[in-house]
């Protein structure tokens, strides 16, 4: 066994086109660490819907250039065999670690296969490679993107020609075509041969976010904005000036791209501490709003100013945020779908419904939400959202962060705010109040454990609750095709909803919880949000304990 896991790694070893990973695992070898060796050649990093995600090392359960140039080798493979060999793919890259080097690898593939490759002129936001593929006709796109996920990792996300991300069963198939690929000496990998491509994307991407506002709209909101280390400063610039907005307020530290992300812990809006400096800056600057982007900007993350939180500012939940633009959208004559996760408030919904608009559910990932049919808008809870999606199909930080600063422009000029809005929303529609319980593990199988425990063992009631429905979500609903997650809907004038699943791009289990409040009048806002408060907490602890975590 010691013998063939040195073989395999030798092997490996010997093909690796990466210095920096040759010496990494010539160090594993030399020192004899075989639990080491054995965690990086315990299988291969699997390629799904997501597509490839995880740390940078060595080794065939790693990020690197091997396991990069087969997945682009078995994308190739995969278009030859579909029949769109000789086809445009669009490669887009941030600026984590080893990105420039992933998205060239990708490109000389591709090159090598005798498909067209044109790579974006410099790491950009992942909008702009979603809107490039339509944009150029092309007939698949990758992103070389971790997004905000921790500095350590990176990840390669395929998107077919339509502009959205792959979903099954095209994910099993380029999969079966990764397999397949053989030594790396077989994928040609020219030295030149694709295209650099310029700024004229970038361009007709921002003379496409204008058209998410309304002509002669107000352009009045301050913001103060972070990019946390990630690539959206410079286009969310560009965009806020041509549109005629104030230009944001930087948070200075975090604003240019870093791939240590050395002021925050995880680069995520959501993970606590990372909108610390964004908060002192908006102390000092007194801003309308504050807008956070993740690391690859396809997340718009908004914080309005709160007497009563900590610092003076609250983050909006993405679920919040969905809801304020969906109402937005309604109140600029938007027709055509709203879609969201599952995972999502049902407010949405309940907005639709009243504005006399379509609605639909999908599952998690916007995978999903962008091949909703008639689709036009669409959001998830993780502060992704898509309010162009002709220009991109696919969640856009971007144009979600104008669409948010119009809003509060329009606000303004009524000496109004989002806050206002959400309370004019839980008024007509009820209190929609959402939490979440996360857990993250170091030991995948825990998530595993987790999800059998609540299978065999199904809790029969949640905050003092009855549980009145436990679906499985892996054998499928109506609408809706088989997915890893369990829903549970609770008794009482609540309407209270627990779904469970694990995370697809990080190793964490998420309970997502909602519940819905009665609210007579706006004097009862206050004890409506205190009774909303209450019952999540509760929800929460009583899951944890149900899992297990």
């Amino acid at each position: 066994m010691q013998q063939d896991l040195i073989a395999r790694a030798e092997t490996w070893l010997a093909e690796d086109p990466d210095s920096d990973t040759r010496d990494e695992l010539r160090a594993l070898l030399d020192s004899g660490d075989s639990a080491a060796l054995a965690e990086r050649f315990a299988g291969t990093l699997q390629f799904g819907t997501a597509g490839l995600r995880g740390e940078l090392g060595a080794g065939p359960t790693r990020m690197n250039r091997s396991v990069v140039i087969r997945a682009a080798a078995g994308l190739a493979a995969y278009l030859k065999a579909t029949g769109q060999g000789g086809g445009l793919v669009v490669i887009g890259y941030d600026a984590r670690h080893k990105s420039a080097d992933f998205a060239r690898d990708t490109a000389a593939v591709m090159t090598g296969a005798g498909l067209r490759a044109a790579v974006l002129p410099r790491p950009l936001p992942t909008p702009l490679l979603a809107f490039a593929i339509r944009h150029l006709g092309a007939v698949a796109g990758v992103e070389v993107t971790a997004s905000h996920n921790p500095p350590r990792d990176n990840g390669y996300k395929v998107y077919l020609g339509d502009g959205s991300q792959i979903v099954p069963p095209m994910d099993g198939e380029i999969a079966a075509e990764i397999a397949a690929v053989g030594p790396l000496s077989s994928v040609a990998r020219p030295e030149d041969g694709w295209q650099i491509l310029g700024d004229e994307v970038l361009t007709a991407y921002l003379e496409r976010t204008d058209a998410v506002l309304s002509p002669g709209s107000p352009r009045t909101a301050r913001v103060v904005h972070t990019a946390l280390h990630g690539v959206g400063t410079e286009t969310l610039n560009a965009a806020f000036a041509r549109a005629g907005f104030p230009a944001p307020v930087p948070v200075a530290e975090q604003a240019e791209p870093d791939p240590d992300f050395p002021t925050v812990a995880f680069p995520n809006p959501e993970e606590p501490g990372a909108m610390d400096l964004a908060f002192a800056t908006a102390r000092r600057a007194a801003p309308d709003i504050v807008i956070a982007n993740d690391p690859d900007a396809d997340r718009c993350a908004v914080a309005v100013p709160d007497a009563e939180a900590g610092g003076g500012w609250r983050m909006l939940r993405g679920d919040e945020v969905g809801a304020l633009l969906a109402a937005h959208l309604v109140n600029k004559g938007a027709r055509g779908v709203f879609a969201e996760s599952i995972v999502s408030s049902s407010l949405l919904g309940r907005i639709a419904e009243a504005a006399g608009v379509g609605y639909e559910e999908t599952l998690t990932g916007f995978k999903w939400i962008a091949r909703v049919d008639g689709l036009r808008y669409g959001y998830e809870e993780a502060l992704g959202y898509c309010a162009d999606p002709d220009g991109v199909r696919d969640k856009d930080g971007i144009t979600a962060a104008l669409l948010v600063a119009e809003l509060a422009s329009e606000l303004k000029e009524r000496g109004r705010t989002l806050s206002d809005l959400l309370d004019d929303l839980a008024l007509a529609h009820g209190l929609h109040a959402t939490d979440q319980l996360s857990a993250r593990v170091e030991d995948l199988s825990l998530i595993a454990t987790a999800m059998e425990r609540l299978r065999d063992h199904p809790p029969t009631t949640l905050a003092g609750l009855t549980v009145t429905s436990a679906e499985d979500l892996s054998t499928g609903t109506a609408g809706l095709p088989p997915t890893d997650g369990l829903r549970y809907h609770l008794e009482g004038a609540y309407r209270a909803r627990v779904i469970v699943r694990p995370s697809g791009t990080e190793p964490k289990l998420k309970c997502y919880l909602e519940v819905v409040v009665p609210v007579d009048d706006t004097p009862s806002l206050p004890s409506a949000r205190a009774t909303a408060r209450d019952v999540l907490a509760s929800l929460k602890r009583d899951m944890a304990a149900a899992a297990g975590i």
